[in-house]
C-alpha cells in the first residue's frame, strides 16, 4: 500500500479494495518503523488520523466521492493546526498549539484529506538543507549522509521514503521545488496568491507560498486542486477561478515552445545536471516541443536582491516572538528588556538570529536606500525579464538545482555557500511566478530535478508538460533503497 500514489490510492478506495483506516494505520506504523532514520515528523497525529480516515469511509460509504476523500498526508509544521503543536522548526513555538486551523489545513480536511503529523522544517522556513530546525536535522533517504533540501526537507524526505503519498510545503526561494529536486519528486510552487497564506507562519510575507509534494504531477494536481482559491482572510489572496488541473494534464505538446536561458549554464552549474537538463529538453523535444535559447539578464542579481528583501521581512514580521504573548520565555527576567532580549536569544537558532540582524540591518534608516529601496528596483527588473522571456517562449526549463544534495554538515561554516544554491529557484519568487520541479536523473546515485517555469496563474501548463514528460520517463518511479 505505501508504493501506491495519490491517484492510485483515490482509485483503490473507490473500488472498495482498502478502507482509509487500513491505509492510514499501514502508514502509521511504517511512519513508526522507518521515521527515526530520517528525523522527518515533528509531531505525529495518529489519533486525529484514525478519527478523520473513519469518517472518510463514511462518507464514502454515503456515496460521496473525491480524490482526496480518505487519501493520507501531512503537513509542514509551520500550517496552523486546531490543538495541535505547530512549531516552525523552532525552540521559540515548541509549546504553541494554535487556536485554529490555516485555511490550507481547513480547506483539505474539508476535502477528506487525513493528516498523519506534521513534517519537519528549517527553522522558521530559513534554511536550503533542513538542519537549521530546533528538532535536528533532517536526513535524505536516497543517501542518509545528505541532506534532504529544504526548508520543506521534512515533507521531502517523508514522502520520498514512501512514509505516505504526498505533504504540503511551502516555498519562499525555493524551499518546495530544491527539496523535491533532491528527493526525486515533483514539488509545484503556485502563483503568489494563488494559496491562501492564512495561518501559515510567516517568513517573507511578499515570496511564502504554500504548494504540494508528491511523486508524479498527476497528485501534485491533485492536491493543488484541495489547496487552491481565493480567501477572504489572506489580502493577498487573489480572486482567480480555480480550474480543474487534472483535466488539463493529458493535453498535447505539439508546437510547445520551451525557453532555456543561456544564464542558467554558467560555471557555477555541475555539468552533469546540465546534461540531463539537456536530456530532458531532446525528450521534450520528442513530445512535439520546439526548444529555443534565451535570456535573463538580471538573473546575476537575484540572489544579493533576495538576501535582503527575505530578511528584511523576517526582522518584520518575527518580532512577534517577544517572549509575551506566546511561544518561548525566559526564566526569570529582571525587566522587560532583558525578557525581550533572552526570550529572543534563547529561543530563535543562529541562522534565524543571523537573517534577523540582516533584515534590520537593511531596514534602519541610514540603509533603507541603498539596501532594501535598491533590492526592490531589481526585483522589477527581474519580473520585466520574465514577461518579455514569456512574449516568446510558453515556459522557460532549467536546473532546479546547480549541485545534488550535498553532505550533512558541509555547508554549516559558510552560509553564503548554501544560499548559491537557491540561484534558480528565487527568481520565481520575486516574480511571483509559478515554478516546478521533476525528476531528471541521477548524480553519484543522488536525484537531480529539472524546473518549469510558466506565467501567472498557469500551474496547470507546468503540470501537463510534467505529466507528459513521467508518462515517457521513469526517474520519478525510482524508489531509495531500504524504502
Amino acid at each position: 500500500m505505501h508504493q501506491l500514489t495519490l491517484a492510485e490510492i483515490a482509485r483503490g478506495l473507490a473500488d472498495k479494495k482498502f478502507s482509509s483506516e487500513e491505509l492510514t494505520k499501514v502508514l502509521l506504523a511504517r511512519i513508526a518503523q522507518l521515521d527515526p532514520q530520517l528525523n522527518s515528523f515533528i509531531s505525529l497525529t495518529e489519533d486525529l488520523a484514525l478519527q478523520q480516515a473513519k469518517a472518510a469511509d463514511a462518507r464514502r460509504a454515503n456515496g460521496e466521492s473525491g480524490a482526496l476523500l480518505g487519501a493520507p498526508i501531512a503537513h509542514k509544521d509551520l500550517f496552523c493546526t486546531q490543538g495541535i503543536r505547530t512549531s516552525c522548526g523552532s525552540k521559540m513555538l515548541d509549546n504553541f498549539k494554535a487556536p485554529y486551523d490555516a485555511t490550507v489545513v481547513a480547506k483539505l480536511a474539508a476535502a477528506g484529506a487525513v493528516t498523519l503529523g506534521k513534517t519537519n522544517m528549517d527553522e522558521f522556513a530559513m534554511g536550503s538543507a533542513n538542519e537549521s530546525s530546533y528538532y535536528g536535522a533532517v536526513k535524505n533517504p536516497w543517501n542518509l549522509e545528505h541532506v534532504p533540501g529544504g526548508s520543506s526537507g521534512g515533507s521531502a524526505a517523508a514522502v520520498a521514503a514512501r512514509l505516505l503519498p504526498a505533504a504540503t510545503g511551502t516555498d519562499t526561494g525555493g524551499s518546495i521545488r530544491q527539496p523535491a529536486a533532491l528527493t526525486n519528486l515533483t514539488g509545484l510552487k503556485p502563483t503568489y496568491g494563488r494559496v491562501s497564506r492564512w495561518g501559515m507562519i510567516a517568513y517573507a510575507s511578499s515570496l511564502d507560498q504554500g504548494g504540494p509534494l508528491a511523486r508524479t504531477a498527476e497528485d501534485c494536481a491533485i492536491l493543488l486542486q484541495g489547496m487552491a482559491g481565493f480567501d477572504p482572510n489572506d489580502s493577498t489572496s487573489i480572486d482567480e477561478p480555480v480550474p480543474d488541473y487534472s483535466a488539463s494534464l493529458n493535453g498535447s505538446l505539439q508546437g510547445l515552445r520551451i525557453g532555456v536561458p543561456k544564464e542558467y549554464f554558467s560555471a557555477g552549474l555541475d555539468p552533469r545536471i546540465a546534461d540531463l537538463v539537456m536530456a530532458s529538453v531532446e525528450a521534450l523535444k520528442k513530445l512535439g516541443a520546439v526548444v529555443k535559447e534565451i535570456s535573463l539578464p538580471n538573473m546575476q542579481h537575484a540572489i544579493p536582491a533576495y538576501y535582503v528583501i527575505a530578511p528584511a521581512e523576517a526582522s518584520s514580521n518575527l518580532s512577534r516572538f517577544d517572549g509575551v504573548r506566546f511561544g518561548y520565555r525566559c526564566a526569570d527576567p529582571k525587566n522587560l528588556e532583558d525578557l525581550y532580549k533572552r526570550s529572543r536569544g534563547e529561543g530563535f537558532g543562529p541562522e534565524v538570529q543571523r537573517r534577523i540582524m540582516v533584515g534590520a540591518y537593511a531596514l534602519s534608516a541610514g540603509y533603507y536606500d541603498a539596501y532594501y529601496l535598491k533590492a526592490q528596483k531589481i526585483r522589477r527588473l527581474i519580473k520585466n525579464d520574465f514577461m518579455a522571456a514569456f512574449n516568446e517562449v510558453d515556459i522557460i526549463l532549467g536546473p532546479t538545482t546547480p549541485n545534488p544534495a550535498w553532505k550533512l554538515g558541509a555547508k554549516n561554516s559558510d552560509p553564503v555557500a548554501a544560499y548559491l544554491e537557491d540561484v534558480y529557484t528565487i527568481t520565481a519568487n520575486l516574480a511571483g511566478l509559478p515554478g516546478l520541479s521533476m525528476p531528471a536523473g541521477f548524480v553519484d546515485g543522488l536525484p537531480v530535478g529539472v524546473q518549469l517555469l510558466a506565467p501567472y496563474f498557469q500551474e496547470g501548463r507546468l503540470l501537463n508538460v510534467a505529466h507528459q514528460y513521467q508518462l515517457n520517463t521513469d526517474w520519478h518511479t525510482r524508489t531509495p533503497t531500504g524504502f
